[in-house]
């Protein structure tokens, strides 16, 4: 009996995947088994794609998150891409390499975790590619869609719009730094806020948007470095950051600045956006979007100097 992917061998190991997460969709015309998918956007609405990796060693490692939160979080931070932008998921594809020792419990378990946020979410396995390698990586492709006028950017950050951000930052993060400390399993998965992104696509005023993934510092300037006209700037008021309860005595536990962790942390996958002045206030926006939502600071004319390599998660 096959104990490895090497062993099982590349049909099988697409047939083992096919049998744990195939599902079909409102959308889904053809899923897995063809040499490409058909999917069909509802009527009048743009097709959004966006695509991630999560490598072995890099994004995650065996010894601190188990096989299931591995597929779990690898499919939320793709999903999440698709809330910043206001879109609603129709499927994915997976291209997985992996050692030929990587053990058929491990495969499985990735597998029925993507499968457990693609039921979740509506986001059906729709295809993919299986292939060789030294460590194991999952490369997502998510396939979503939106109405024109209802599709959410980075671009449309104005001087004078307050920034805003919905739920909380740095609990990932931390949970990453303490299992690389003390031990223990990273169990969070970050909710993808797809509907709130939705809501927010449909509410007046709303600028500019992008999904927390390396880290405040960093995704804020991609925010305001991509504002038409020109670079943008931000005063942010760090005691208005929400944090998870305890987190500040958690940090300082472990030696960790609790301020440099929410800035700098990433993986939160919290919708970081703009509000112009007349728009609607935090309060309310949390009681539309039905999670918290906190004012942390504005957009001003004068882009921030910023130290280079300084904050947030780079590959480079």
């Amino acid at each position: 009996m096959a104990r490895t992917v090497g062993e099982l061998g590349e049909f099988g190991v697409i047939a083992r995947i096919e049998r744990i997460a195939s599902r079909s969709g409102r959308a889904v015309e053809l899923g897995i088994g063809d040499d490409a998918a058909v999917l069909k956007p509802p009527p009048g609405e743009r097709l959004l794609v966006s695509t991630d990796a999560h490598v072995e060693g890099v994004h995650f490692r065996w010894k601190t998150t188990a096989a299931v939160t591995v597929g779990r979080r690898a499919l939320v931070a793709n999903l999440s891409d698709l809330a910043a932008m206001g879109g609603r998921p129709l499927g994915f594809v997976l291209a997985l390499a992996a050692p030929p020792g990587l053990s058929l419990r491990s495969l499985d378990g990735v597998v029925r975790g993507l499968a457990a946020e693609a039921e979740r979410h509506g986001c059906p396995l729709v295809g993919g590619n299986v292939s060789r390698a030294r460590e194991t990586s999952l490369t997502i492709t998510v396939l979503g869609s939106a109405r024109p006028g209802r599709i959410l950017t980075r671009r449309g950050a104005r001087q004078g719009d307050r920034i805003l951000l919905t739920g909380s930052l740095g609990g990932p993060a931390l949970e990453v730094a303490r299992a690389a400390r003390r031990g223990g399993w990273i169990r969070q998965v970050p909710e993808p806020r797809l509907a709130a992104g939705r809501l927010l696509a449909r509410t007046p005023r709303v600028g500019a948007c992008i999904d927390v993934s390396d880290g405040l510092e960093a995704d804020l300037g991609h925010l305001l470095d991509a504002a038409q006209g020109g670079p943008l700037g931000a005063e942010l008021d760090p005691e208005a950051l929400p944090t998870p309860r305890g987190f500040g005595p958690a940090c300082r536990r472990l030696g960790l600045d609790p301020l440099k962790l929410a800035m700098t942390g990433g993986e939160d996958w919290e919708l970081l956006f703009t509000v112009r002045p007349a728009g609607p206030r935090a309060a309310r926006l949390s009681a539309r979007l039905g999670l918290p939502v906190t004012e942390i600071g504005r957009v001003t004319a004068r882009p921030a100097r910023r130290r280079r390599g300084a904050g947030g998660w780079t590959h480079f």
